[in-house]
């Protein structure tokens, strides 16, 4: 049975790398001091691949023809897409990627029901990807990546029930369907509160970023997907905190664990809350807030 050695949620706004240094030095330390732990953690878990749930800003499909999950299959995986590089302002870079499991992916979702689409070409990674990949070293890991860009912005889109039901797909596939010994890290990129481009471009809502990490970090499911409601992240920032649903994902993977965040912060100029949690993989909670 493969085994989930690492599992972590955590936002990746543009400015986390473009406008770091110029940040206030406590927001800084907050920053580098999650997406450090995250790097020792993804290095400590000796992974055999990193499968990474992450917003597709539109950047890939057409809006009439919308994928809720899209599969990157390529041998390598490289970003970030040339159309974005002067607003991300990072380097470029080049991940390992694994068609095998890729394929494995696509084929084990489908048989339990879970329609995903997969695509071959090197997809358009804007922050999305290109920020976890970059703050957390994964090209110098030596880890193979499979890209799972999910829709957070086109209605319908998939809701907190419905995102979670594919993460427990995704769990048994992992469990089931992969190598006995391989070991396999999730990471859901997304959020927090913000409005990407909308009316509210500058809002960040804190009592509702720390609401979320608190609750994530409990491993209490049954609240997160009563309260977790599309409603309440279009409330705390239309169009980019729905990016949340990611972690549902892996929360779904992975069951209740309880998980650990390295402080929260915000900055104008991220126009985005910031704060990540690592789950720990070899804690149980009582059977009672594990949802069935």
């Amino acid at each position: 049975m493969a085994e989930i050695v690492f599992a972590a949620g955590a936002p990746h706004a543009p400015g986390l790398i473009g406008l770091l240094e110029a940040a206030p030095a406590d927001v800084k330390d907050v920053v580098t001091t999650t997406y450090r732990n995250l790097t020792e953690a993804i290095a400590a878990a000796k992974a055999d691949v990193l499968i990474v749930f992450a917003n597709d800003h539109l950047a890939n499909s057409r809006v009439r023809a919308y994928p809720d999950f899209l599969i990157g299959m390529a041998a390598e995986h490289r970003g970030p897409y040339e159309w974005f590089k002067p607003w991300i302002g990072c380097e470029d870079y080049t991940v390992k990627g694994s068609p095998e499991i890729a394929a494995a992916l696509f084929d084990g979702m489908t048989r339990r029901g879970i329609r995903m689409f997969a695509q071959n070409e090197n997809l358009k990674f804007d922050d999305n990807i290109s920020v976890p990949v970059l703050l957390t070293n994964i090209a110098g890991t030596g880890i193979p990546m499979v890209p799972v860009l999910q829709n957070c912005t086109v209605p319908p889109i998939p809701d907190q029930h419905r995102c979670y039901a594919v993460g427990k797909a995704l769990g048994d596939f992992i469990r089931n369907d992969l190598p006995a010994t391989m070991r396999v890290a999730l990471l859901g990129s997304g959020g927090l509160s913000h409005e990407p481009g909308g009316a509210r471009y500058y809002f960040i809502d804190e009592v509702f970023d720390r609401w979320f990490l608190d609750l994530v970090a409990s491993g209490d499911h049954e609240k997160l997907l009563k309260e977790l409601t599309l409603e309440k992240m279009e409330a705390a920032g239309s169009g980019g905190t729905a990016e949340l649903l990611a972690w549902v994902v892996v929360l779904g993977a992975i069951g209740p664990k309880p998980g650990k965040s390295f402080g929260y912060t915000v900055h104008k100029d991220f126009k985005c809350g910031v704060g990540a949690v690592l789950w720990d993989m070899n804690a149980n909670l009582p059977k009672q807030r594990a949802v069935a």
